[in-house]
């Protein structure tokens, strides 16, 4: 069969190759794209899932032209039926979860309470002293304050009850 005069494989070939390089173009240019497309990104014209429906759509056509005696609608329905499964498994457990995941090491006051650190200046009985908090982001100081109201000396081990305005309240950490 033959499209504007061009055999079928032909076609789905440069549909592949095209689809396959504006899907590279994109990866490429992602940012600049998407602030580009941005009202698009949301709904289901989404310049991702097209360029990937377009590519898998050539590619599954194609090899199907070449390795395959069938009749060419309906490997043109297969690979459409196929594109569109690929894409929305592609959307569910890819871009959906990527588009809602946090990419930050920033932590939030809230995320210190619970932790346990160490007393790097000791902490007098109603003063501030000074600990370090050690997690998957690096080393944290803060000021801290005796939860209790009791000294805590340099080098104990301290469990972070609450934070205030900045400063941690500490409890001596017994394992």
């Amino acid at each position: 069969m033959e499209v504007l005069g061009y055999p079928l494989e032909t076609v789905y070939l440069f549909g592949l190759i095209i689809g396959g390089g504006l899907v590279f173009i994109f990866i490429l240019l992602s940012d600049v794209l998407e602030g580009m497309f941005e009202f698009l990104s949301s709904s289901i014209f989404n310049p991702t899932l097209i360029l990937a429906y377009v590519t898998i759509l050539s590619a599954a056509g194609y090899i199907l032209e070449i390795s395959t005696s069938l009749h060419s609608l309906i490997i043109f329905i297969i690979s459409l039926v196929l594109a569109f499964v690929l894409v929305v498994l592609l959307n569910v457990f890819v871009l959906i979860p990527l588009s809602s995941a946090e990419a930050s090491l920033a932590y939030t006051e809230e995320d210190l309470i619970g932790r346990v650190g160490k007393v790097i200046t000791s902490i007098p009985e109603e003063g501030y002293g000074e600990v370090v908090l050690s997690g998957k982001g690096g080393n944290i100081a803060k000021s801290a304050k005796s939860f209790e109201g009791q000294p805590i000396a340099v080098g104990t081990e301290v469990l972070v009850i609450d934070i205030k305005g900045g400063v941690v309240y500490v409890s001596v950490y017994e394992h």
